[in-house]
């Protein structure tokens, strides 16, 4: 990765996240334009096959003189990570872009105010509720509890995510813990991807399009935020990140034609304050690879 690393660098930091946020959601967005001729979970299998690939093929993980504990950390986080992109992409399946996303956001957002006594922090959170108040009064025909459930479940599990991934970092350098927690996410839903996707995977073209999600959500955004987050304050990366609801709109607006109503743009604007707001003095909101 050295030539690519040199020349991200020349790009700012800023940008980088920007880019990574937008090709996560782009991703996204194209991910279900396609979900009427490969299943969700197929199409999540295959994304996951690919920035596994990846993934070892850059980290070349060495697993001799691991410890029980480093195994079960390691699994854990990619339990953590299968379940989380299965989810959000049967919430994709069911509720616009923008509003998964959204509702997603709320497990790493009440992740960032947990313990904390000031009554500020606790203000960001009754801020993001109303907006959830707001998105399941005006969802209408468009927000389902089958996929506002999903989304949670999605949000849950990113939060879970965060929690596990500074384990994973402390007992597994650089991308190895990620790259092995990535094999056994996708071992997990194999068995599912094969029931539901069936000859679909032996299907060349569907395969060439599984891979362009996987380079589009997992690894351009990984690529981006691991320069960016050599040079910019984890205060202001996780300020960027707040930004990924509003994205996951705007791709569902230019790829998959789901416009929102201004009520749905409300509550959207409500989570993105107060995941800013919470933020702001806690710690770096890890990125989500869904």
């Amino acid at each position: 990765m050295t030539g690519r690393d040199s020349s991200l660098r020349l790009v700012s930091p800023v940008w980088l996240v920007l880019i990574g946020i937008l090709s996560v959601q782009f991703g996204a967005g194209i991910a279900k334009s396609l979900f009427d001729e490969i299943a969700p979970t197929t199409i999540v299998w295959l994304r996951l096959v690919t920035s596994a690939i990846v993934l070892v093929a850059i980290a070349r993980p060495v697993l001799r003189g691991r410890s029980r504990t480093d195994w079960l950390v390691v699994l854990a986080f990619g339990l953590c990570l299968g379940v989380m992109n299965w989810a959000i992409y049967q919430a994709f399946a069911r509720i616009p872009l923008g509003i998964a996303v959204t509702l997603e956001f709320i497990g790493p957002l009440t992740l960032a105010v947990i313990g904390s006594r000031r009554v500020r922090d606790l203000l960001w959170v009754l801020l993001a509720g109303l907006g959830v108040a707001v998105l399941g009064l005006s969802g209408g025909g468009e927000v389902n509890l089958a996929g506002a459930l999903f989304a949670l479940l999605a949000g849950a599990m990113w939060a879970s995510y965060i929690l596990l991934a500074g384990q994973t970092g402390q007992r597994w350098p650089g991308f190895d813990g990620l790259a092995l927690a990535s094999v056994f996410a996708t071992l997990l839903l194999t068995p599912f991807a094969i029931g539901e996707g069936g000859g679909d995977l032996l299907d060349p073209r569907i395969l060439l399009l599984g891979a362009a999600v996987g380079l589009l959500s997992s690894v351009v955004p990984y690529s981006c935020e691991l320069v960016a987050l050599r040079s910019i304050k984890a205060s202001v990366f996780s300020i960027l990140m707040s930004l990924e609801p509003a994205a996951a709109a705007l791709a569902g607006i230019i790829v998959l034609q789901e416009f929102l109503t201004w009520e749905q743009w409300l509550a959207m604007t409500f989570v993105v304050i107060a995941s800013v707001g919470a933020t702001r003095s806690s710690r770096t909101l890890a990125p989500a690879p869904d």
